[in-house]
């Protein structure tokens, strides 16, 4: 059985998973994320809870939106975004062991 390679650092599937208009969500430690293609737009949205995006959203607790073309450039700034994200430090209420 061959083992399982990332696909990317978010373990994120290639461009065409979004051109034929699948949703992907997914996490890396503690960063949340949803890719949601609709009309040739990757909206990407990014949250820091261990909480559904359902439930996140309906809580208006999304931390983060970004918007890229579905396209190999846009899957790559994509990329960019969440690496960015993923970099960000954790505010104090976030760390393990806050309040």
């Amino acid at each position: 059985m061959e083992e399982h390679q990332p696909r990317n650092a978010f373990d994120i599937p290639k461009v065409f998973y979004f051109e034929v208009g699948n949703v992907h969500s997914g996490s890396r430690k503690h960063l949340r994320y949803r890719v949601d293609p609709a009309d040739g737009i990757l909206h990407i949205d990014v949250w820091r809870q261990d909480l559904c995006f359902e439930l996140v959203q309906e809580r208006g607790e999304i931390e983060g939106h970004a918007e890229y073309p579905v396209s190999e450039e846009g899957f790559q700034q994509m990329l960019d975004y969440l690496q960015a994200e993923f970099e960000k430090p954790l505010p104090p209420e976030k760390t393990i062991g806050g309040t």
